[in-house]
């Protein structure tokens, strides 16, 4: 009697529970064909003949209806593995509760999509050809806003300056895989940093990129063929989980993806290109060279990989664009979180370890406003209601606004380099002070190739598990001989730090070629130290980097560091630190000192590096301070 009760209770669970799960999954369906035309795997023409799979979510309405397009290299099909996934039919419903029609569509060679796919080398003309078809089509009031973030952000601007009548308003969010070169950076959609590579593409490649001999969907196949294929077949193969903290240490790097049975045709093509190679500026990346005719609601975060060259670019339009419309239709908003974690900012937002606060803030209003403004010609309040920067201010832990920036009130402060020649680790004479150093007593270490300073915290993005992002107490791996600490006294006063910050560096080495890696500190008193931004350069590249200039055997050379970002209050008793050092890996990978590619080489040189500091040669670290 009791086992036939057991069993006939959990026979009543199971069918609850697979009700409430089918409830849950239908949930969605309900609400969006009350509201919506659903048109999955739309095949939309592309000027070559290729066609690209699309989504279409429209209002249930005779009146033609503006349109938030989204287009991806990422699976938005509904159904993976047999199981249905419900993030864009939600979205979709959000948008078309809000009268827009919602267009999400892979790139092409990607899932359902025809072509070829090559991640920085999509044919500009798909984004546009997709522009001409959704105008044309009889439900469109043709105005189109893009949306998206990172990979989904990437090609927003570069498309942009293709100038499309039709595309009135984009919000680019984590962009910096679109930038090539802007100003000072020129980072080849984050492939490079001051000359040195990047690992994080190494690591995203093998995740996402599809083998060349997948199936392929029959020429001819119906759209009902292909909806009923994508409820069990998704396209989406999956490579065997790889510890990507061992797969990144692998030498030659040319080999990181060969050695972990990856995909490797594109990769192969980019790991072999220079940072200013021709190549990079053949593709869909945008360089400042371009100019983006579109009103732009931009946005970025404190730890995300790009932070520095996204700031830069919204700059570069804003200052910099013939038409004062443009001009003037701007904004950006800084958030304290890691790439693309904007919503997930709670009361209490921790970003590595680090607390910064209640960084929550109403995106979707914001968003949802910036659209109606453009797309439905709605005269809202917008920019009366909206600062044209929204930054927040981590240490003070609130959100902050300006009309530029850096904000106006930001004055560069310069802190120079100083030590009686023993700045290595936290326990040395390293300082920086507002007076000049006046004798060069050189701060000298040691940097193995094969023992590498390791990546702690940071901004970055999609190294799996091999550098954990945010930001955490360094004051462990300020123990290291191989890291130069240079600290304030303790602060008699709090001041902010808000906008780029420039670092100058007077350098010698025995070796032909070597790396210099900087990291922003803010010290509490208790002696915790949170790295606030890092940035390294590769000093072959000091002179530019359409040429490689090679270093001579105790000659000191003068370094400019690519410039980092934030904002932080650093608190009355606190100090600002800096470290120095020449490794920062697998954040970024080790020059391996012989002056030669790095890209194929396997052995090393142990470089004996040096930081000068004088009246002669003032290496200095200058901040935007308000005071």
């Amino acid at each position: 009697m009791k086992k036939s009760c057991i069993k006939n209770l959990l026979l009543i669970g199971i069918i609850f529970f697979t009700s409430f799960q089918i409830k849950a999954q239908t949930g969605i369906h309900e609400k969006l064909n009350e509201i919506a035309i659903v048109d999955q795997k739309v095949m939309m023409p592309m000027r070559d003949g290729v066609r690209l799979a699309t989504d279409i979510y429209r209002p249930k309405t005779d009146k033609p209806v503006p349109i938030i397009f989204s287009r991806t290299p990422y699976n938005f099909n509904s159904w993976v593995d047999g199981e249905e996934r419900t993030r864009v039919l939600e979205t979709a419903y959000n948008f078309v509760l809000k009268g827009y029609a919602y267009v999400v569509q892979n790139e092409r060679g990607r899932y359902f999509s025809e072509g070829e796919w090559d991640i920085l080398g999509v044919p500009l003309t798909d984004g546009y050809d997709a522009f001409s078809w959704m105008k044309d089509q009889s439900w469109s009031n043709g105005k189109i806003g893009t949306l998206g973030c990172s990979s989904t952000a990437e090609w927003q601007m570069a498309v942009a300056a293709l100038d499309h009548p039709s595309h009135a308003a984009m919000v680019p969010q984590g962009f910096g895989a679109g930038v090539g070169r802007v100003g000072e950076y020129f980072e080849q959609g984050n492939w490079y940093r001051g000359g040195a590579e990047q690992l994080l593409f190494f690591s995203w490649l093998y995740s996402v990129e599809h083998d060349k001999f997948k199936p392929r969907i029959p020429a001819g196949a119906t759209q009902e063929d292909l909806i009923r294929i994508s409820r069990f077949y998704d396209l989406a193969p999956e490579n065997p989980t790889v510890d990507m903290a061992v797969a990144l240490k692998h030498l030659p790097i040319q080999d990181i993806l060969k050695n972990i049975n990856g995909k490797k045709e594109v990769f192969d093509k980019m790991v072999h290109r220079k940072p200013n190679d021709a190549d990079w500026f053949k593709g869909g990346l945008y360089h400042d060279d371009k100019e983006i005719g579109v009103p732009s609601f931009w946005f970025a975060s404190w730890y995300d990989v790009s932070i520095s060259p996204n700031l830069a670019l919204f700059n570069h339009v804003r200052n910099n664009h013939p038409d004062p419309e443009i001009r003037d239709n701007q904004y950006l908003v800084i958030a304290p979180t890691l790439h693309c974690a904007y919503t997930r900012a709670t009361e209490n937002t921790i970003v590595g370890e680090r607390s910064v606060g209640d960084a929550r803030l109403n995106y979707d209003e914001q968003i949802t406003a910036w659209f109606d403004l453009w797309l439905k010609d709605e005269k809202n309040d917008f920019k009366d209601k909206t600062p044209r920067v929204q930054y927040y201010l981590m240490g003070l832990n609130e959100w902050k606004s300006s009309e530029t920036w850096p904000p106006q009130a930001a004055k560069m402060t310069a802190f120079y380099l100083d030590s009686n020649g023993k700045a290595n680790t936290l326990n040395g004479d390293g300082k920086l002070t507002l007076k000049k150093a006046r004798n060069d007593k050189v701060d000298s270490f040691t940097y193995d190739p094969l023992k590498p300073v390791d990546s702690y915290g940071g901004n970055v993005c999609c190294t799996g598990n091999a550098v954990k992002g945010g930001s955490f107490d360094q004051q462990e791996m300020e123990m290291r001989e191989d890291i130069l600490v240079y600290t304030t006294d303790p602060l008699k006063e709090g001041v902010e730090v808000s906008g780029f910050i420039n670092t100058t560096l007077y350098v010698s080495s025995d070796a032909k070629d070597t790396d210099f890696t900087i990291k922003l500190i803010d010290v509490y008193p208790d002696g915790r130290a949170y790295n606030l931004d890092e940035t390294i350069q590769r000093v072959r590249y000091r002179e530019g980097y359409d040429k490689e200039v090679f270093m001579e055997k105790g000659t000191v050379y003068e370094v400019k560091l690519t410039p980092m970002s934030t904002s932080n209050f650093f608190k009355k008793g606190h100090k600002i630190r800096i470290e120095v050092s020449s490794s920062n890996f697998p954040r970024f990978a080790r020059n391996l000192n012989t002056g030669g590619n790095n890209y194929d080489e396997k052995e090393s040189v142990i470089a004996h590096n040096k930081i000068h500091h004088s009246l002669k040669y003032q290496s200095k670290i200058e901040l935007p301070m308000i005071k």
